[in-house]
Parts: C-alpha cells; sequence; structure tokens
C-alpha cells in the first residue's frame, strides 16, 4: 500500500530536523540542544511540532497539476528562572532558524519526496512574562509542492 504524501513529506521534514539541521547544530561554537521526536522531556533535547494547514493553490498550479500544501515546524523552548538561560533560550531560537534555514536551502526537494519546499515565514515568541515557566518559541512555515498528486 502506497503512503499518504502528507505521511512522507512529515518523514522527510523529520529526517531532515534530526540529520542536517542537527549536524548544523553540532558545528557551531555554543551547546544547542538537539532535535529529537520522541517522548523525551527534558532540556538536553527539543521535539519541534510538525503539522499540516490550509494552502492555496494558484492556478498555474492547478493547470499543471501541482499540489501545493503549507507546513507549520513550532520550537517550543524551555525556559527556567536564570535570566542566562532565557537569553539562551533566545539565541538556540536563532540557531534553530538558521539552521533549518540552511538545511532547506541545501535540499528543497526533500530527499526527492517533493518538488520543492520553501520557507515562507519565520516568527519568532518571545516570552510574555520572562522567568514564569514560559519559554521563546520559533514558528517556521514552509509551502510544499510535489507534481502529480491530484486526480
Amino acid at each position: 500500500m502506497k503512503d499518504f504524501i502528507e505521511t512522507r513529506i512529515i518523514s522527510a521534514v523529520q529526517k531532515l530536523l534530526t540529520g542536517k539541521v542537527n549536524e548544523l547544530l553540532c558545528d557551531t561554537e555554543y551547546h544547542i540542544p538537539l532535535i529529537e521526536f520522541s517522548d523525551y522531556r527534558g532540556g538536553t533535547a527539543v521535539s519541534p511540532v510538525i503539522s499540516f494547514s490550509s494552502c492555496e493553490q494558484s492556478e498555474k498550479e492547478r493547470i499543471i497539476r501541482l499540489d501545493a500544501y503549507s507546513l507549520t515546524i513550532t520550537f517550543s523552548l524551555v525556559d527556567t528562572s536564570s535570566p542566562k538561560e532565557t537569553l539562551d533560550s533566545e539565541l538556540h531560537c536563532y540557531a534553530y532558524s538558521g539552521a533549518v534555514s540552511r538545511a532547506f536551502f541545501d535540499d528543497p526537494s526533500l530527499g526527492g519526496v517533493a518538488d520543492r519546499a520553501l520557507i515562507t515565514n519565520k516568527k519568532y515568541i518571545p516570552p510574555k512574562n520572562p522567568h514564569c515557566g514560559e519559554g521563546w518559541g520559533l514558528t517556521v512555515t514552509l509551502r510544499v509542492t510535489v507534481e502529480g498528486v491530484s486526480k
């Protein structure tokens, strides 16, 4: 049985995040928690949430039968009571953003799963009340196009 394209896209994004992005994070001079997709909860790894949302197709995409998907990757970073670690959380957001951008630039086809994956938006979310348990966040929005999936 053939997998749904959505599950193949999510798997490819997870592979890119745990592979290339983690590799880029390891090459920095800072200690940045690596990306992991498991039930682990702690400060030594981060587990982003990947979700689909609706995406409008252009007329050209309809004519040449390109399906368009909007994908959101959300990083929620843990805040501790230490002001230094709050600054580290902000630095981590920028590190994740840069590494994700580089990884998608280097592999826009997600390993051959998609025709093109393009980052359309990045949103840095500071804590509303610092040192109250709410940490920094990062939301990366992608537009993924795949040829020939529509009937």
